[in-house]
C-alpha cells in the first residue's frame, strides 16, 4: 500500500466554505500555517481565494497580499513544501519566487501561462478538474458518457498538452475535483473508483474534506462532517491515494500512521 501523504488547507480568505475569515490576518495565518506543519503535515496548501461553489474571482492584487506574505514567513518557519493553491499565472509565480515549491491549479491548468510557469519552474503540479468556473460549476453539472470516462479523457489531454509546453509527467498530479461541478452521485461515483483513476499510473490527490456532498447526504452542516470525511479518506488511504487535502491535519496524521501499522510488510 503506498504512503499516503497529508496535505494540511490554509485558507486566507473571508470567504471559504468552512474556514473562511479565520485566517484572513497574516498574523493568524501564520500561526495557522506552522500548527497545520507541527500537527504533522507533509504539505502545506496556501490558498488566497475561495473556489467553493458559486464564488467570484478576486483581483490578483487582492490574492497576492493575502498569500505573498505568508509563504515568505512560512518558508523560513517550516520545514514541508509550501503549496499555492491559484489559477493566476502571476500568483504562481510570485509564489513560487517567494518559496513555494507545489503548483495547485483547480483549473487544471488549462491557461497556457500556468503551463509554461510550471515547465520552466520544474516544480510538482497538482492538475484538478473542474467543470467551468467556480461561479457557475454546480449549476445543473451533467457528463453524457459518465463521470470516470470523463475524467479519464480530460487527464489524458491535460498531460499532452503540459508535456508539450515541457512539463515533466513525473511532475505531475492527478486530482479528479471532488464538489468541482458534480453532484452528489458523480462524487460517489469518483471514490468508488479511486483505484481506476489511481491506475492511470500518475499520483493522486483526493479533496473531500467536510464537502457539501457529504451535507446533501447526512442533513448536516460542515462543521459537523469530520467523522465523514475521515470515514472517506480512510476508503482513500486503502485504495493507495498519493495525497489527502484537509483541514483537519491532527485527526487525520493518527488516521494515517495507524493505517500504516495495520499494513506494514503487506499485511
Amino acid at each position: 500500500m503506498v504512503k499516503t501523504q497529508l496535505m494540511g488547507i490554509l485558507n486566507v480568505t473571508p470567504d471559504s466554505f468552512y474556514d473562511g475569515n479565520k485566517y484572513l490576518l497574516i498574523e493568524n495565518a501564520i500561526k495557522r500555517g506552522l500548527l497545520i506543519a507541527e500537527e504533522g503535515a507533509d504539505i502545506l496548501d496556501i490558498g488566497g481565494e475561495s473556489t467553493r461553489p458559486g464564488s467570484a474571482a478576486v483581483s490578483v492584487q487582492e490574492e497576492q497580499s493575502r498569500v505573498i506574505p505568508v509563504i515568505k514567513a512560512l518558508k523560513e518557519k517550516v520545514k514541508i513544501p509550501i503549496s499555492i493553491d491559484t489559477m493566476k499565472p502571476e500568483i504562481a509565480a510570485d509564489a513560487l519566487e517567494a518559496g513555494a515549491t507545489l503548483l495547485n491549479d483547480v483549473s487544471g491548468f488549462r491557461n497556457p501561462e500556468m503551463r509554461e510557469i510550471a515547465a520552466s519552474a520544474d516544480v510538482d503540479i497538482c492538475v484538478m478538474h473542474m467543470l467551468g468556473e467556480p461561479k457557475t460549476m454546480q449549476q445543473n453539472p451533467y457528463y453524457e458518457e459518465g463521470i470516470i470516462t470523463v475524467l479519464l479523457d480530460w487527464f489524458d489531454q491535460q498531460v499532452n498538452l503540459l508535456t508539450k509546453a515541457g512539463v515533466k509527467e513525473s511532475r505531475i498530479i492527478f486530482d479528479p475535483g471532488i464538489g468541482f461541478g458534480k453532484t452528489v452521485a458523480h462524487n460517489l461515483e469518483i471514490i468508488h473508483n479511486l483505484p481506476k483513476l489511481r491506475a492511470v499510473g500518475f499520483p493522486v490527490l483526493l479533496g473531500t474534506s467536510r464537502k457539501s456532498f457529504m451535507s446533501k447526504i447526512l442533513n448536516l452542516p460542515a462543521a459537523e462532517l469530520l467523522p465523514t470525511t475521515i470515514a472517506i479518506n480512510t476508503l482513500a488511504i486503502q485504495a493507495s491515494v498519493d495525497i489527502i487535502r484537509v483541514h483537519d491535519v491532527a485527526e487525520h496524521r493518527k488516521v494515517i500512521d495507524i493505517m500504516d501499522a495495520l499494513y506494514a510488510d503487506g499485511q
